[in-house]
């Protein structure tokens, strides 16, 4: 199901990425998009962001996300977001992440919207 709304994208990406869904939450993304993998680390096109889903996803995670505010303007969006993330570790302890996210959607020619640039570290 494609996101109708801005604040969809997020809604999704915390579905798919808590189902275990890598090519799903790839999908969500502009073959051209840039994703925050960490402080300091952008992945870029679909290749690259699929690598770093992948790592999360090996926790076994459950991600909860909140859009706090939208700010439209023509095709493109401005999601700000708090996130938490919990799952498992590689040494099987519980493992928790909180964030504030900054995403960047944009409509795209068949209604949908996708990420242009997603940072779940800006806050």
């Amino acid at each position: 199901m494609p996101a109708r709304k801005p604040e969809e994208v997020d809604r999704l990406l915390a579905e798919l990425l808590s189902a275990g869904d890598l090519e799903g939450v790839v999908a969500l993304y502009e073959p051209g998009a840039t994703f925050v993998a960490q402080p300091g680390a952008a992945a870029t096109g679909h290749a690259a962001i699929r690598q770093a889903p992948a790592q999360f996803l090996a926790m076994k995670p459950t991600l909860r996300l909140q859009v706090a505010s939208v700010t439209a303007a023509g095709d493109l969006a401005l999601l700000v977001s708090k996130w938490t993330l919990t799952g498992t570790g590689p040494d099987g302890k519980p493992v928790t992440m909180a964030g504030t996210g900054a995403e960047v959607v944009r409509r795209q020619a068949d209604g949908t919207w996708r990420f242009v640039l997603d940072n779940p570290y800006a806050g």
